[in-house]
Formats: structure tokens, sequence, C-alpha cells
């Protein structure tokens, strides 16, 4: 079976490409991906049958055979560094619900910076 990579995949429009190892273009539909996957990124490697369609060659049956590093995994802090920032973020919300009990919401400043302290925690925990 031909292995080669994603160039390109639209999960919206439910296909892309695959560029084979000796360079050909693969046309790759949804219906040709496993169950379980419903998007690749490009540079993902494939196995996969080949049939020429009527518009060039269309892979059949394809199984991902790796996935690229994700560069957000790779950039992540380490899971200590995280637990620290969690606590102490956990701290300042202590704060801020003790102010909302009391019927006061944070000031305009420091309700931005919290804000962006809770968006950066979550980017770094969705990663």
């Amino acid at each position: 079976m031909p292995t080669g990579k994603v160039r390109f995949y639209d999960e919206e429009k439910g296909f892309g490409f695959v560029t084979t190892d000796d360079g050909q273009d693969v046309f790759l539909h949804a219906t040709a991906l496993p169950a379980d996957v419903t998007s690749l990124k490009p540079g993902t490697r494939l196995e996969f049958g080949v049939a020429d369609g009527k518009k060039g060659l269309q892979a059949l049956s394809a199984r991902v055979l790796d996935a690229p590093p994700s560069l957000a995994k790779r950039a992540r802090k380490p899971a200590d560094d995280m637990a620290v920032i969690i606590e102490d973020l956990v701290k300042l919300l202590d704060g801020i619900g003790g102010d909302l009990r009391r019927g006061r919401y944070p000031s305009g400043g420091h309700a931005k910076k919290v804000a962006a302290v809770l968006r950066k925690v979550a980017d770094e925990l969705d990663a």
C-alpha cells in the first residue's frame, strides 16, 4: 500500500489531498478515513489504497500512521510549573469570589488582568 503525507484537508468540505512518497497528489475524501478520524492536519502520514477516479488518483481506506507533533503541546509549560500557577490562580479567584459575595465586582483594570490570566491558563491546559 502506498504511503504519503496530508498536503491539506478541509473538514467542512470533507476532502483534501495527500502527497505520496513518490510525489503524486492523491484526492482524499472523508469516506476514506477511519471511523474515529474526522480531521487531519497537514503533515499527517497515511497509508492508503489507490483507485483511478474520474479526475485522477483517489485514496481508499486510509489509515493514520502518525500525526505531526503539536506545536502547542511542545511549547507547553511543565506540569510542575502549571501546578504552581493553578494554585496561585485559585487564591486570586477566591479573593474575587469574596468580593462578589459582598456585592462588589473587581475594578476595571484588575478585572481585565484576571480575565487575561484565565485565558492564558485555559490556552495552556487546552494545548
